[in-house]
């Protein structure tokens, strides 16, 4: 079964392909994602990686709070968000 998982603090120059070589190391990864801003089309700084369970587990342990880019990385598994979007309210 294959886990989901949270990348955060990217460097912003990161690319689907970089973050997908950054986990390769740990297994193969069915898909690696920079999210981007729907406007401008550039980083947000985070991403999103789907990998086995087991290779996800060791990633998660050996990249959370390591240096990528001159960056801490925030690696952990994804939750779903809430229906609705689970955005920001614009009050």
């Amino acid at each position: 079964m294959a886990k989901r998982l949270f990348v955060g603090n990217l460097p912003f120059a990161t690319t689907d392909d970089q973050l997908r070589e950054l986990f390769a190391r740990f297994g193969p990864c069915d898909s690696a994602t920079v999210v981007t801003d729907r406007v401008s089309g550039r980083s947000r700084g985070f991403g999103f990686e789907m990998t086995a369970d087991d290779d996800a587990s060791r990633a998660v342990s050996e990249l959370d709070g390591s240096d990528y880019g001159g960056r801490k990385l925030t690696v952990s598994a994804a939750h779903e968000r809430p229906a609705g979007g689970g955005g920001r309210s614009r009050e």
